[in-house]
């Protein structure tokens, strides 16, 4: 029998019941597995087979040149936790009240976990979280969210995170996306045994800063700076990483019925990171801090390479997977995305429904992932334990005053046209692009087109939108 490898030495003593025979094929379902692959702070351009230069992304680029490869895949966000709720919900996440880096989730939203055990989905969370507390009893947790198992961070993690199995602070050893990896394999193994499909989210750390590269990645650019090449090797560890989940899922019979949907959260670093010459990068609602690279392979639908330019979206993961396993969700709240599976089927070319973007000005919520997995493993080691943060403990209470309408940066995608609206303290500013013709976004054609009916109707779908928004933030779509 294969020797397990060391870093899970001290795994293994948490994980015993997940451990099940190898070799096993797949329950023979109908219904796809799913896992859901996410990068931290990956941009566009920060692929080999996107163009960039230097970076070693070869698990990624063979994903790419045999799944369907997105060429205009945008995060919902422009930054990391509200992209990930809108995986979870199909909503813009300023609907949620998770409008920026650190809020959490509340527990009224449905999400794509909860909905899919409708379907008999086993359902696990692997790596970065943050979208709430991973202590026991949080109300924004994995659990309160419809995860049946998981091993989270409560943010970003580097290499030997101590992280959180179900609330239990668990020390590791290892490179940190593989250690997301090993551990949803190791779940598989156990629930690949059982005649229910499963969903598996796995979120790597990477390469979100500070960049701690496993040495074996960072020699591999030994010509750059230390800065990047700390950045580049993290990118190579969740390449290594990503490699071994679609070699595993290949050794185990799993390929072929099993959706692998890979996406980066939000732009590229500032410094360091490449938006493939798309203007911002993250934090910003310009292309550069919302396009992401993005790669589905589902070898029975998908089974030749294939490219799309049909713009898709973080909030059509969600729409897709419930069409996928056929489920309608009662009292299913508005939805900003759309199903994809036309676009998989080859059935359609184009999108069918405008995208709206609001980054909402407001200050993220601090959530130091390695200090607070650090005090809760102390005080568990010592017999005791930790409540969850604040942010979380008081998520599930509805607001009751509504948001600064339409604050902050705002946008509009009908077609190839992208209409900004920038408001500061009550002044609004506005932008057009056609991004067919200009993808950097450098010529502003608002002044000419402001009277173009075109215009004047996507100025109202956005405030339209806007208001849809706001309402939803205050409960009033549940």
């Amino acid at each position: 029998m294969q020797r397990r490898p060391i870093r899970w030495m001290l795994l293994s003593l948490f994980f015993t019941p997940w451990l099940a025979a190898a070799g096993a094929d797949d329950s023979g379902s109908t219904k796809p597995n799913i896992i859901l692959v996410m990068a931290d702070d990956q941009g566009w351009g920060d692929m080999a087979y996107n163009g960039h230069p230097i970076v070693k992304t070869p698990n990624f680029d063979d994903a790419a040149a045999t799944g369907l490869r997105f060429d205009r895949f945008y995060a919902a966000a422009p930054v990391c936790s509200p992209t990930r709720a809108s995986v979870l919900t199909g909503r813009h996440p300023n609907r949620s009240g998770v409008f920026q880096w650190g809020f959490p989730l509340r527990p009224q939203e449905i999400t794509i976990a909860e909905a899919l055990k409708k379907a008999g989905y086993t359902t696990g969370h692997f790596g970065k979280w943050h979208l709430g507390s991973v202590r026991s009893g949080s109300p924004a947790n994995p659990t309160a969210h419809g995860f049946d198992e998981w091993f989270s961070a409560p943010n970003f993690y580097d290499n030997d995170a101590i992280m959180s199995h179900r609330g239990k602070a668990v020390k590791t050893v290892g490179e940190s996306s593989a250690i997301a990896v090993d551990a949803a394999m190791q779940w598989i193994d156990d629930v690949r045994e059982k005649p229910e499909p499963f969903l598996a989210v796995v979120w790597f750390g990477s390469p979100h800063v500070p960049h701690q590269a496993a040495p074996e990645d960072s020699a591999l650019y030994k010509d750059q700076s230390k800065r990047m090449r700390e950045f580049l090797g993290e990118v190579t560890g969740m390449d290594r990483a990503f490699g071994k989940l679609r070699d595993g899922l290949g050794e185990r019979g799993l390929r072929e019925n099993t959706i692998l949907w890979y996406c980066s959260d939000n732009g590229a670093l500032p410094r360091v990171g490449s938006s493939g010459g798309h203007r911002g990068l993250k934090g910003k609602v310009y292309d550069g801090g919302l396009l992401v690279p993005a790669i589905l392979e589902w070898p029975t639908k998908i089974p030749r390479p294939r490219t799309t330019s049909v713009r898709c979206n973080t909030t059509d993961i969600y729409p897709t997977l419930l069409d996928v396993a056929g489920v309608k969700m009662e009292g299913q709240p508005v939805v900003d995305g759309i199903s994809l599976l036309p676009l998989i089927e080859e059935k359609v070319t184009e999108r069918v429904k405008p995208m709206g973007f609001w980054n909402y000005a407001i200050k993220g919520i601090i959530t130091p992932s390695a200090a607070w997995m650090g005090e809760l493993f102390a005080a568990q080691q010592a017999g005791g334990d930790l409540p969850p943060d604040p942010a979380s403990a008081n998520v599930a209470t509805l607001p009751t005053e509504p948001i600064v309408h339409a604050e902050g940066h705002s946008a509009w995608i009908d077609g190839d046209w992208k209409l900004h609206r920038i408001e500061t303290d009550g002044k609004a500013k506005l932008e057009l692009y056609d991004l067919a013709t200009d993808p950097k976004e450098e010529d502003d054609l608002y002044a000419k087109q402001s009277k173009n009916p075109r215009v004047v109707e996507m100025q109202q779908a956005l405030e339209s939108w806007l208001t849809s928004v706001e309402a939803s933030y205050l409960g009033k779509d549940y």
